[in-house]
């Protein structure tokens, strides 16, 4: 059968652990669905998956039109970007809170048998 071997990261051992949990996954829950640097390109791609955004894009980008412009171009921007802020912080705290939970959990203690 398969035998799993138990290193503990104490002391003397610290050289041989090292060593031997370069070859093993990591067991760290990882929820969040966001890094610092894939948060801004990641949120607007899910956010222009939805219908309402892209339809609200197209009338900013027609506006800009000067045959077709009923507004001032930044007046259609307007609710777009408060929008797509507003999303994009509510999605950032929850990301963030996830962070925080997976966090305490991937550092709680556990205990060991042995015999």
């Amino acid at each position: 059968g398969k035998h799993r071997i138990v290193i503990p990261c104490l002391g003397h051992f610290k050289e041989e652990y090292e060593k031997v949990s370069k070859l093993y996954m990591n067991n760290k829950i990882r929820t969040t669905k966001y890094t610092l640097l894939n948060f801004l390109p990641r949120n607007l791609f899910e956010q222009f998956h939805r219908v309402a955004n892209l339809y609200f894009l197209f009338l900013v980008v027609l506006n800009w039109v000067p045959l077709v412009e009923a507004f001032q171009k930044e007046i259609t921007m307007l609710p777009l970007v408060a929008v797509l802020t507003i999303i994009a912080v509510k999605d950032g705290l929850e990301d963030y809170s996830k962070y925080k939970m997976d966090k305490q959990i991937n550092n709680l203690l556990t205990k060991v048998y042995s015999r």
